[in-house]
């Protein structure tokens, strides 16, 4: 039916960022199911601190947001929110704010692509818990013949895009990996006190990161490479990315203050 593939975290289950109840996609189960207009389109989001980025958004990303790797496998993340369970970027109308980038991780939902290990392949599924999804939708995912429509074609394709995007993401990991350039480091914040001087300065966040230093030190050969692959221009995106906590941690110090703002170290 599908060309499929792996998704991020191999078998897919409800414990994977947005995806609550994820099924096979079939024209037998779903033949009347498809994708509903709803108000808040994005609201699924509005609680993802963080979500995962490929290294070929890390340039435009980098515009809205801090980027980090995270975990042992040091996967890319882009970082939305530092409080609670809150993105600073999704409004209350349920939409991103106007200019901020949305990860291509967001805008596959409903749709993801998951191994099925009984049958050693991969296939499409849906989150049959998504808002969006139901009968009587606006776009149906399959035809009245039980073939996939236009629009599901169109969003495997991008979950199969993104497949090779993974792909392309873990040689990027791999490679920076095996050169040693990753180092750990830490966002914070000094409050301002009301009498007008600096609180205790407080951690927001421990992540890893590429060092400058490191990359400095690197023989002219492996620099050489890392610019000849297009790996140098990443880098460099997360490194200018990350001056972007100063911006989200003065939003959110400013909603919870009334506007007071942070001292961003």
């Amino acid at each position: 039916m599908v060309t499929p593939a792996q998704p991020d975290n191999g078998q897919i289950s409800g414990n994977v960022l947005f995806y609550s109840k994820p099924e096979p996609l079939s024209n037998e189960t779903h033949a009347r199911v498809g994708l509903r207009r709803i108000d808040r389109p994005f609201a699924f989001a509005a609680g993802a601190q963080a979500v995962p980025l490929t290294v070929t958004e890390f340039p435009v990303a980098a515009l809205s947001y801090p980027i980090i790797f995270a975990g042992e496998r040091r996967q890319p993340l882009a970082v939305m929110g530092v409080t609670g369970d809150a993105n600073m970027f999704v409004l209350p109308n349920g939409y991103f704010d106007v200019g901020v980038y949305v990860p291509a991780y967001i805008r596959r939902y409903p749709f993801v692509l998951a191994n099925d290990p009984a049958r050693d392949q991969m296939v499409v599924c849906i989150d049959r818990g998504a808002p969006m999804v139901g009968d009587l939708p606006d776009l149906p995912f399959f035809d009245p013949a039980g073939q996939p429509t236009d629009y599901t074609k169109n969003c495997i394709q991008f979950c199969n895009d993104y497949e090779t995007e993974i792909r392309r993401t873990e040689s990027f990991v791999s490679l920076l990996m095996e050169m040693d350039l990753f180092d750990t480091r830490k966002a914070t914040y000094t409050p301002t006190n009301p009498d007008g001087t600096q609180g205790a300065t407080q951690e927001v966040a421990e992540f890893f990161g590429v060092s400058e230093d490191k990359l400095k030190a690197l023989p002219d050969d492996k620099v050489r490479a890392l610019l000849d692959n297009g790996a140098l221009g990443q880098i460099y995106a997360h490194i200018t990315s990350l001056a972007g906590w100063d911006r989200l941690i003065n939003m959110a110090v400013a909603r919870q203050n009334g506007g007071q703002a942070a001292n961003v170290n």
